[in-house]
């Protein structure tokens, strides 16, 4: 019988995506394992190969489609001995069970299921279903808008990864009627006002201007980033790092690099700081955690996630075992890490997960900022420029190279004190490089 090829999840939270590209043509042979189109994500394009054999009837969702539901058909494939352009032309009696087609297995660092973010996952790297006892598993997209309709998400069923509950589902079950909370919840969700809609149509009076359509990238980060400052009680604290020593030492390892060859290396404050900040965390391991409905989740690995910026919007690839890691190997994994996430090529489980991040924007002469966190995540550290600046030394001025670290951090799960402590030891650390090895 026919069989449909589905849109696949390529991460625990993907909901949607686009069709970047078909690499296989209606009436081509299809063996499993060839790929079949390029697929985008909010952070990568990734190839998607067809785990069944026949001749691809009909390409249902062209090449350039976004916002392609997850489990939504997007081909059709006439199996051995079927005639495909009669399959094409009925439109393709699906199989009882159709498969998906084969993507990448991501293997995503432990993530709370029902935490405030969009990069949460299973346990196991994969989704529990949308009803466990009496625990539901839904986005978090989705808990707030059936919040605002007043639904009870225990009577939606969920087709998202292992059933959880999407936007997609909240929105038939709106659309439906049906699933109503009763009275006093729903009155009580109606004075949580919904997020105002920003209209181009609304603001295009101000001038001449180009409409730019928004990338699955950005609309990822907008949705992420607002639900983060909406829903993630932030809190700020900053110190000073004095790097003359740390530059010091930068230069005199850099000085025992060979030229060319495998070992050749050359080491950049941001591979300083990334040890830095693994090290501190081995130090101070409680602000090493995330926060889940269930309870706060410490992790046993430092696994660090830099943000990189790449055409359309950022990614944050992980340095996992940071803390494990010498400073050339460090080095080395950022330099692979950004190229990659530059093409494109990264795989999920590279930028899926982290327990810890790290925005530096000091290359670009910025002196300080203050970080989103990135949820599950319970803390980022932004980073500012070093610059020369007067510092008093036993009791006059000298001038030291100063570099200004300010940590965001979620209330819910980190403390005022613990944050301090870490910031601490952070400092402690970058001021004498010498640390990072003990």
């Amino acid at each position: 019988m026919p069989i449909n090829v589905l849109m696949p999840a390529l991460s625990p939270t993907m909901t949607e995506g686009k069709i970047a590209r078909w690499l296989k043509a209606e009436g081509d042979t299809v063996k499993s394992g060839q790929v079949l189109c390029e697929i985008e994500t909010d952070k990568a394009t990734m190839e998607v190969e067809a785990v069944d054999e026949g001749t691809l009837a009909k390409i249902l969702v062209p090449g350039g489609t976004e916002g392609v539901k997850v489990n939504q058909p997007i081909a059709i494939i006439a199996a051995e001995g079927e005639d495909a352009k009669a399959v094409a032309a009925s439109g393709g009696a699906a199989a009882p069970a159709p498969k998906a087609a084969a993507a990448p297995a991501p293997v995503v660092a432990p993530q709370p299921a029902a935490s405030g973010g969009g990069s949460g996952a299973a346990a196991s790297g994969t989704e529990k279903p949308a009803h466990a006892g009496d625990r539901v598993f839904a986005s978090p997209l989705a808990k707030r808008m059936a919040e605002q309709a007043g639904l009870d998400l225990g009577k939606i069923k969920g087709s998202g990864p292992g059933g959880r509950i999407v936007k997609h589902d909240v929105e038939a079950a709106i659309s439906g009627g049906g699933a109503k909370k009763s009275a006093a919840p729903a009155a009580a969700s109606a004075s949580a006002p919904a997020p105002a809609a920003v209209s181009s149509s609304a603001i295009a009076g101000i001038g001449p201007h180009k409409l730019v359509p928004l990338s699955t990238m950005r609309k990822v980060i907008a949705r992420r980033l607002t639900e983060s400052k909406q829903q993630v009680p932030h809190f700020y604290l900053t110190v000073d790092c004095e790097i003359d020593k740390l530059l010091a030492g930068r230069a005199a390892l850099n000085a025992k690099s060979p030229e060319k060859g495998p070992g050749a290396f050359k080491l950049s404050v941001n591979d300083f700081i990334i040890k830095a900040v693994a090290v501190a965390l081995r130090q101070v391991p409680n602000a090493n955690a995330s926060y889940s409905d269930d309870g706060m989740l410490l992790w046993d690995n430092v696994d660090i996630s830099v943000a990189v910026a790449i055409p359309g919007g950022l990614i944050t690839p992980i340095v996992k075992d940071a803390d494990k890691k010498g400073l050339v190997d460090i080095s080395n994994a950022m330099k692979d890490l950004a190229a990659r996430a530059k093409d494109g090529k990264l795989k999920p489980e590279e930028f899926q997960g982290g327990t810890f991040s790290i925005s530096n924007l000091g290359m670009f002469g910025i002196k300080d900022f203050a970080a989103v966190i990135n949820p599950p995540q319970g803390c980022i550290l932004a980073v500012g420029a070093g610059e020369q600046r007067p510092v008093v030394k036993n009791g006059a001025l000298a001038i030291a190279t100063v570099m200004s670290c300010t940590l965001s951090v979620d209330h819910r799960v980190v403390d005022g004190a613990v944050g301090a402590e870490f910031l601490s030891a952070f400092k402690k650390i970058v001021e004498d490089p010498l640390a990072m090895l003990l």
